[in-house]
């Protein structure tokens, strides 16, 4: 695309008053360029507030130089417009598009078969294993993983991913050049460095507000397949996506728990309404037998992997187990157990909480 056509594109995009469903009519009958031509009594009969209008007639120059010095910055930096080819085509058939799209990194897995992951910011030990486990299973299986970098269930989903490859895509709730929480600026870096993806419809220069990430939630469900939730209390964020999900026609899947942990109430709601109880990815991808996926092959366990089924680790459960009660399942010595626990807890396999430990895999 042009620059001329960049440019229209982004004085559209600057200007207030104007939604994403009225810029999709608009932009159904003229050109971005043509659309900024019209007299003003034109646009104002097309629907177009008078604060929109004067921004099109003098756009925010700061926004706009914002914008393009971004775009020119490096050669991993993009904008796709909705008239672009390579458009996402799931997240173009959803009610409110974004007109544009602003990326970081691998812009080819916007065009693969994704799966949100998304959850509780403030997830249980066992709710990140599974979000993590989850990940790395579907990458394996050739789908992208796509969440909003948010800390928690999102930030593990994101790292489940990227353990087994490349294919994870985050959508921020502000401008891209914004990675928001700053905590997860290192995943972020990860994220391009191993050719994943950072996606936003906020340009350069948004910074991040409550109300854009309820937005930002719609474009992770617009661009996948089916949403996963993972650890969600009632009132979540998670349930927003979901709902989009339904709206647009995606399946929604979530994780069961403890009827006593308020962290999984929201996914029990929506497997009261009708999501789908998933206990494996193949629970998963039962559902979307449509999708035919190269699959990786599994790396072979090692002999310490193997070793991980014994009784000490058959013993502790995936809720807190104390050491004590360890003991006495596996007839080891409380020596013995705080030991190898120490090891597991290495491995990945276990994690200490208060109380006791958890069991995350095996």
């Amino acid at each position: 695309m042009s620059t001329p056509d960049i440019l229209a594109w982004l004085v559209l995009n600057q200007a207030p008053d104007i939604k994403p469903a009225l810029l999709h009519r608009l932009l159904k009958r003229y050109a971005p360029n043509d659309l900024l031509q019209l007299p003003s009594q034109h646009l104002q009969a097309l629907g177009l507030s008078q604060t929109a209008i004067s921004a099109l007639r003098e756009p925010n120059q700061h926004w706009l130089d914002c914008a393009q010095r971004w775009l020119s910055a490096g050669e991993h930096n993009f904008v796709l417009t909705l008239h672009d080819d390579d458009y996402p085509e799931p997240l173009r058939q959803i009610a409110q598009a974004p007109p544009l799209l602003f990326g970081l990194g691998n812009r080819a897995l916007l065009n693969r078969c994704q799966l949100a992951i998304v959850g509780s910011r403030n997830p249980t030990v066992q709710g990140k294993a599974h979000a993590s486990e989850f990940a790395t299973e579907l990458v394996r299986r050739g789908w992208v993983v796509t969440s909003g970098l948010a800390i928690g269930i999102d930030a593990a989903a994101h790292q489940g991913a990227l353990a087994f490859g490349d294919s994870t895509i985050a959508v921020l709730g502000c401008g891209i050049d914004h990675i928001y929480p700053r905590r997860n600026l290192n995943l972020a870096e990860r994220i391009i460095q191993q050719q994943g993806m950072i996606l936003s419809e906020f340009a350069p220069g948004i910074k991040p507000l409550a109300q854009y990430f309820p937005r930002r939630n719609r474009i992770i469900s617009g661009l996948s397949k089916g949403v996963l939730v993972v650890e969600a209390a009632l009132k979540s964020g998670s349930l927003i996506t979901a709902r989009y999900a339904l709206e647009q026609g995606r399946e929604v899947f979530a994780i069961p728990g403890s009827i006593h942990s308020p962290m999984v109430k929201g996914c029990h709601y929506l497997i009261q309404q009708g999501a789908k109880l998933v206990e494996s990815v193949d629970d998963i991808l039962a559902e979307l037998p449509s999708v035919g996926l190269a699959i990786a092959e599994k790396p072979e366990k090692s002999n310490i992997q193997r070793l991980a089924t014994d009784s000490l680790l058959d013993s502790v459960d995936y809720e807190v187990t104390t050491i004590d009660v360890v003991a006495e399942r596996s007839a080891l010595s409380i020596e013995q157990v705080t030991a190898t626990l120490l090891e597991y807890e290495l491995r990945g396999l276990v994690a200490s909480v208060p109380g006791g430990y958890v069991k995350l895999r095996g």
